[in-house]
Formats: structure tokens, C-alpha cells, sequence
């Protein structure tokens, strides 16, 4: 009797404290998903105002976006590479960019997961933002569209580029998120 009393106590137990568990487990994820979706969208409108306020500005001083910004007097860093120097100055998780026909390597995805959830946005792109757990990280997506022709015609006139027919509203990639679980 006591040895069943003991068994029945032991399982009670593991249920209370599985029951406990998924829980607390479901909400850090959907904490980790809200996070990431608010990163990502504090991301996206911050290079939102870059390209339609600040580029558009600059240009009208005649200062361009260019890719050696740094080495050229009246130049500031493209779009893409704000987004990269927002993401290098955090500590807490990274921030970064993959496209769908990224100009470097750099900007392909980093495992196969990001890169399903890249498939997953081309192929439903009102879809915006994806967030999941992939290893030791918990990452979000969020569509980046190209939001003016501009951005369109430096990916079709780059040197690297492996695709030159993007234009205005087309789906380039995504802004990513790695946070660690």
C-alpha cells in the first residue's frame, strides 16, 4: 500500500508540475514573440523615416546613399547598411537583414529554418512577420519590401546583384531578430 501510495503521490506531483510548466512555458513564448515583434517593428519604421525622410532629404543637398558612404564626402550609408549599424551598436540580441537574392552572403539566412520562414513570407507576404524557435534562439522576420524605387534600383544596378528586376512593393527579404532563449 505504501509503495502505491508513493507511486500515485509521485505521478500527482509530475502533473502539478507539468501543468505548471506548459504554462509558464507558453507565456515566455508569447513574451519572446511579443518582443521580437516589437523590435522588428521599431526597426522597420526607424528605416521607414531613413529612406522616406532622411534619404529624400539628403538628396535634395545633394547627398546620396552609397555604399562606401564612409570614404565619400556628401554620401550617408544606404538603408541597408543603417539597419546593420543599428543591429552592431546591441548587445541584448542581433538585429540584421536577409534577402531573398541578397547582394552579399552576409544577408542570407543563417540556418534552414530562417530560411523556411524567408520561403514562408515570399510565398504570403501580407503574412508580415513570423516568429519561432530555431536551436538556442528565438527569432522574428519581418517583410522588407522595397518601399520606394530607389531601393529597387540599387539592388538591380549593384555589380553583385543576382537578380536585377526588383521594383517598388516588391517583397527583398526580411529584417531579422536572433534573441537567445
Amino acid at each position: 500500500m505504501k509503495r502505491w501510495t508513493a507511486t500515485v503521490t509521485g505521478a500527482i506531483v509530475v502533473l502539478v508540475g507539468m501543468s505548471l510548466t506548459f504554462p509558464l512555458g507558453h507565456a515566455a513564448d508569447k513574451e519572446k514573440d511579443l518582443a521580437a515583434k516589437y523590435v522588428l517593428a521599431t526597426a522597420k519604421a526607424f528605416r521607414t523615416v531613413y529612406v522616406k525622410a532622411v534619404i529624400a532629404k539628403a538628396k535634395q543637398s545633394g547627398v546620396k546613399p552609397k555604399e562606401d558612404w564612409a570614404k565619400v564626402q556628401h554620401a550617408i550609408m544606404l538603408p541597408a547598411q543603417f539597419v546593420k549599424a543599428a543591429g552592431a551598436e546591441l548587445k541584448e540580441f542581433e538585429l540584421g537583414l536577409i534577402g531573398i537574392a541578397p547582394v552579399y552572403k552576409s544577408n542570407s539566412p543563417k540556418t534552414k529554418a530562417e530560411a523556411a520562414a524567408l520561403k514562408e513570407l515570399e510565398d504570403n507576404p501580407k503574412k508580415k512577420v513570423i516568429t519561432f524557435t530555431d536551436g538556442i534562439h528565438f527569432k522574428g522576420l519581418s517583410a522588407d519590401f522595397a518601399i520606394v524605387q530607389g531601393c529597387a534600383d540599387c539592388h538591380n544596378s549593384h555589380p553583385k546583384a543576382t537578380r536585377r528586376d526588383w521594383k517598388k512593393g516588391d517583397l527583398m527579404g526580411a529584417i531579422v531578430v536572433r534573441m537567445r532563449n
